[in-house]
């Protein structure tokens, strides 16, 4: 779709606006018939481990091998901060 000349979008107008964006998209959950998010309690939400939460929302598993699918990945050793040479540009 081409714009006409001098046109300019603005993205962030209307719902989606930052003034009153919480108001404006419960109004438009409103009228669409749509059930508001229920926000997750902050204490379900910290005690789960970072791949727990990632499988909850995605559906894949951090913990299963990403080339079998079957064994289970384990921390074997943690590489220290800074103990990798940084890269030299050789151009």
């Amino acid at each position: 779709m081409t714009q006409p000349e001098g046109f300019h979008r603005i993205r962030y107008y209307g719902f989606l606006g930052n003034r009153y964006r919480i108001e404006k998209l419960e109004q438009c959950r409103h009228l669409l018939g749509m059930v508001p998010p229920q926000p997750d309690s902050p204490t379900e939400v910290a005690e789960l481990d970072y791949r727990d939460r990632y499988q909850a929302l995605t559906g894949s598993s951090l913990w299963e091998c990403p080339a079998c699918h079957r064994g289970r990945m384990i921390v074997i050793a943690e590489i220290p901060p800074g103990s990798i040479p940084a890269m030299t540009d050789t151009s």
